[in-house]
């Protein structure tokens, strides 16, 4: 899905009449719904630009008429079509009824802060967070989510046995990563960035000189420069034992 999705913005990008080139990309699966479904979709976020490697351009795309980068309805033919032939060469048997028309949701996010925040929080809090499970006995569990469309919170309740398959089923397989990157934004692509770099007239280490370093731990003792090497969580032990001696970070 995730392959799909980015062959089809990079074919996009290709025939584009002011791109024509390759963009990057940085691509976020979602497994879930609002209500905690089964419900797999892929968020990208592309910069309304691209570059020509090969004759060492960098264009950008503008328009006033059209806050979005290429049209959703093309997308959705476009991507739907590839899908469904990855599915058919995977071997896998394709239902007898399937939508004939997918959505593909296009918006303009100014310069994306807000929407990598929006995607990163999804990577690092887990599919639900524990101050949404309300209640929990008597062989069933209660948590809250926001509709989708009254933007309202409502209260889902499950067995228990449901409720943990409902959080199973988001669980990735072994090895696959949930957030990829793709084009000029892929890792692999220093040389293009170089370029990139180069084009645009950057210098990221003076964009990052501002930044004020952490003052360095130093030792009591001879006044050497010191470095975390572990940290340690308090023990519970009996309370004549003083926690504070005992939680820290261990340093040299």
């Amino acid at each position: 899905m995730m392959q799909c999705a980015w062959e089809t913005v990079h074919a996009f990008s290709l025939n584009d009449r002011q791109l024509r080139g390759t963009p990057g990309a940085i691509a976020v699966l979602h497994t879930h719904s609002r209500r905690l479904d089964f419900h797999p979709h892929v968020h990208l976020a592309i910069p309304a630009a691209a570059i020509d490697a090969k004759r060492r351009l960098w264009r950008t795309r503008t328009t006033k008429k059209k806050p979005y980068l290429f049209n959703h309805k093309a997308l959705a033919k476009v991507f739907r079509a590839k899908m469904l032939d990855e599915i058919t060469q995977a071997g896998l048997a394709l239902p007898k009824h399937y939508p004939e028309n997918w959505v593909v949701d296009c918006k303009h996010v100014g310069n994306g802060d807000k929407a990598l925040v929006y995607l990163g929080r999804y990577l690092y809090r887990g599919v639900l967070q524990e101050k949404d499970i309300v209640a929990c006995g008597n062989g069933k569990v209660s948590f809250h989510y926001q509709d989708s469309k009254t933007k309202e919170r409502e209260m889902r309740t499950l067995d228990g046995e449901d409720f943990l398959w409902l959080l199973l089923q988001h669980v990735l397989p072994k090895g696959f990563r949930r957030a990829r990157n793709f084009g000029f934004l892929h890792p692999n692509s220093k040389r293009m960035i170089q370029l990139l770099h180069y084009l645009l007239n950057l210098d990221p280490a003076r964009s990052t000189a501002w930044l004020r370093k952490r003052p360095p731990l130093t030792c009591r003792c001879c006044g050497g420069e010191m470095k975390i090497v572990r940290t340690r969580l308090p023990v519970l032990l009996p309370r004549r034992f003083p926690l504070d001696a005992l939680a820290g970070a261990s340093v040299m």
